[in-house]
């Protein structure tokens, strides 16, 4: 028998046996249902960033075909909209059946304005992508202080504001976690978190946890695998579910969390083809179940 119609004929058996229940909210033997797909998933255009600057509208189109559905944009020296306008860039999406969700950008810079062009297009977040390793725990509360402005501009325009993670924020400073302490003084009405499942394991920490402890924080997340095996230069990503990490049990614990955006990312290396890892991870993505 084959695997997709054992597949329909178990659901249907829970779907007969939960209709022939009486009804008391949602059937017990309905939410006992064991698989659950991601019902969208997006790319980081950092993924394939090299291919992007030679050709943006040739990539895309290519994204598309893998199965991607949503994009996360970066903002490199073709601006967020790879030297489209925001509408033409919109339109393009459209054709392509695609929806740009969110971007990183640089938000020490003319933020107002990339608010207000993200907002006019229909995307749903800003993002800080790097801070960098602060010297003491006073930086990272200023960055607090940026995070909070930067809320303020994105929800006078409609949208919202997130920061992503890398795995200095995990790691003490004058005795206190800066993660922690950006959560904790920022706006959670107009600040969320995306967390880089990668750069949290790498820093040693559960992300399951950080789900729990913080719930509805984290709205977006990147899947973003790590090797087996490390290389001389730390940590390195590879495609998904070519690693270590337990997707599965990290993303459920999340979607209970509050988790609503997945977006894949990963970084070159050694030997990779990034359009080709683009389209392994989608092939994993749509076959996920958790």
């Amino acid at each position: 028998m084959s695997t997709n119609r054992r597949d329909f004929l178990r659901n249907s058996t829970f779907a007969a046996l939960g209709l022939s229940l009486p009804f008391a909210g949602k059937s017990s033997l309905l939410n006992m249902a064991p698989y659950k797909n991601i019902p969208a998933f997006g790319i980081q255009l950092w993924t394939v960033k090299e291919d992007m600057a030679l050709n943006a509208k040739e990539t895309l189109r290519k994204i598309s075909g893998y199965g991607y559905r949503m994009i996360e944009s970066f903002e490199g020296p073709q601006g967020m909209f790879w030297g489209m306008k925001n509408t033409e860039f919109k339109k393009y999406m459209d054709d392509l059946n695609l929806n740009i969700v969110s971007s990183h950008c640089n938000i020490e810079n003319d933020f107002e304005r990339k608010a207000a062009e993200a907002a006019a297009i229909g995307m749903k977040y800003l993002i800080c992508p790097y801070i960098g390793p602060q010297k003491s725990i006073d930086d990272f509360k200023r960055y607090s202080d940026k995070f909070n402005k930067a809320g303020d501009i994105c929800k006078k325009n409609g949208i919202r504001f997130a920061y992503h993670n890398h795995d200095y924020s995990f790691k003490p400073v004058n005795g206190q976690v800066p993660q922690e302490v950006m959560m904790a003084s920022t706006n959670k009405d107009t600040v969320d978190f995306e967390m880089d499942i990668y750069w949290v394991v790498a820093a040693g920490e559960d992300p399951k946890a950080w789900f729990s402890k913080h719930p509805g924080r984290f709205r977006l997340c990147h899947v973003k695998d790590m090797a087996k095996t490390n290389s001389k230069e730390g940590h390195e990503s590879v495609q998904i579910g070519k690693g270590t990490i337990n997707f599965a049990s990290i993303l459920k614990a999340g979607a209970e969390k509050g988790l609503k955006y997945h977006i894949v990312e990963q970084e070159a290396f050694t030997g990779s083809n990034p359009l080709a890892s683009a389209e392994a991870d989608a092939k994993y993505m749509k076959s996920f179940t958790y």
